[in-house]
């Protein structure tokens, strides 16, 4: 039993390094550690893309929220930012909000609180040069938090964001309407919708085509059901599904 104390040590700090990860997937968790997936008091949904910007996607993408007269919000990574300043300036242009995903695609649970704190900066630094918006949220690669992670992220002062549906349509077998069909299945006032503008990070090749079909479908059913696309509202009380 002395022998296993060790054992039980090593797994009880891997349980509490990893367990925020959890957060997606299993929506207690995120309610008690306080990370937004849900806000009950914006009346209509948000929708919010990751990985961007992409000259394909991001532009298409922007297109189709123009037709419709909808609005959303758009987690960036620091090295695109740097290679497409003026596409990520356009985003906020044309009336949409941009907030910090990273700077290089990293999983958090791989990093040092440092080091996240290090790439997080170098993203912010990029994304408010090229747009001149201040950060305020962030979520992280893969929608991963660590124990350690979270705590640096709210101790620089940013509120952590997650989703409460998602499309997933960096997968290959995704098509618009599967995409569209998952992301609005039970939605309701106050979701926050999870899709992809880019492929650059594990994506399908080409999934942008898809998803940029579907974001077509989802703002009609939207329409349909009465909810307008906000943008994700700032500063407001963590919230999670219910």
């Amino acid at each position: 039993m002395i022998r296993a104390l060790p054992a039980v040590g090593a797994a009880t700090g891997l349980v509490w390094h990893a367990g925020p990860a959890l957060a997606p997937v299993v929506p207690s968790i995120g309610r008690g550690l306080g990370v937004v997936l849900r806000q009950d008091d914006l009346d209509g949904v948000a929708i919010t893309f990751d990985d961007g910007p992409h000259p394909h996607g991001t532009i298409s993408v922007l297109e189709t929220l123009r037709e419709h007269g909808a609005k959303a919000t758009f987690f960036l990574a620091g090295e695109q930012v740097e290679r497409r300043p003026s596409l990520a300036a356009e985003i906020v242009a044309a009336g949409h909000r941009v907030e910090l995903h990273c700077y290089r695609h990293r999983c958090q649970l791989l990093l040092t609180p440092r080091m996240l704190l290090e790439d997080a900066e170098r993203g912010r630094a990029a994304i408010e040069e090229a747009t001149g918006q201040a950060i305020a949220d962030y979520r992280p690669p893969y929608g991963m938090f660590s124990a350690a992670g979270l705590r640096a992220i709210r101790n620089r002062g940013w509120r952590p964001v997650l989703w409460s549906r998602w499309g997933k349509d960096w997968d290959r077998r995704a098509t618009p309407e599967s995409i569209a069909r998952r992301v609005t299945a039970g939605i309701s006032a106050g979701d926050i919708l999870l899709l992809h503008d880019a492929t650059y990070y594990g994506s399908a090749p080409g999934s942008w085509v898809r998803t940029a079909a579907a974001l077509s479908k989802i703002l009609e059913l939207l329409e349909e059901r009465g909810l307008k696309s906000r943008l994700l509202r700032r500063g407001g009380a963590a919230t999670t599904v219910h």
